[in-house]
């Protein structure tokens, strides 16, 4: 029978995860994804090379795990709204997605796939499936429910979840790729998702969705 690991070794074995991503991350990021090696990781992480091929057999491997851990969110945490109150559900959804795009790290994400995309296209895959199409999957899923509720009135969810995560990431996430210095306090980010979601409900709101 073998020995399932104790409480005190997953522990451990999350933290050198955690670190082996960030180091992973500032590596990608600094030299790019083919001037960085796994040896180079293992060493910038503090972990043996034998523990990071341990959780990580190749390069692509460590890159998805990067992906995922950064748009990860925690559906018993955080579950989806439940349909019946458009502009809370809207208020909470873009809330958590300002979070997500403002953390630590996701504007390097980005730079990476941006900056390594012509030579390694599967890099801006890797991101597109499993980072930003799940959640914005999610979104659509729930502007779906709405609709069925009778709460929102529209034809294509794609298009509604489309056009809301775009209200946001426009202003409190993509001047960062040209502005270094582009932080907008949390005043100026809550109004940026309040307007997108007065936007929204003028939009697809149906009667008595639009008031407080």
């Amino acid at each position: 029978m073998t020995a399932q690991p104790s409480e005190y070794h997953r522990r451990v074995a999350a933290q050198k995860r955690t670190s082996i991503i960030e180091a992973a991350t500032k590596l990608f990021l600094d030299s790019g994804y083919d001037g960085t090696s796994l040896a180079r990781i293992a060493e910038a992480a503090g972990v043996s090379r034998a523990t990071l091929f341990k959780q990580f057999t190749t390069k692509a491997a460590l890159f998805e795990a990067i992906v995922t851990e950064y748009w990860r969110v925690d559906d018993e945490e955080a579950p989806l709204p439940e349909p019946g109150n458009l502009r809370a559900g809207l208020e909470t959804i873009g809330r958590r997605y300002a979070a997500l795009l403002t953390q630590p790290g996701m504007a390097a994400l980005f730079r990476i796939v941006i900056a390594e995309v012509p030579r390694f296209p599967e890099l801006g895959e890797a991101q597109f499936a499993l980072g930003k199409m799940p959640y914005f999957e999610s979104v659509r899923r729930y502007l779906e429910a709405e609709n069925a509720a009778g709460t929102a009135r529209l034809d294509d969810a794609e298009t509604a979840a489309t056009q809301f995560l775009g209200m946001i990431s426009n202003y409190v996430f993509w001047p960062r790729m040209l502005l270094a210095r582009w932080e907008p306090d949390d005043t100026a980010v809550t109004n940026a998702v309040d307007q997108a979601v007065l936007t929204m409900l003028a939009r697809y709101g149906t009667p008595g969705t639009h008031g407080a």
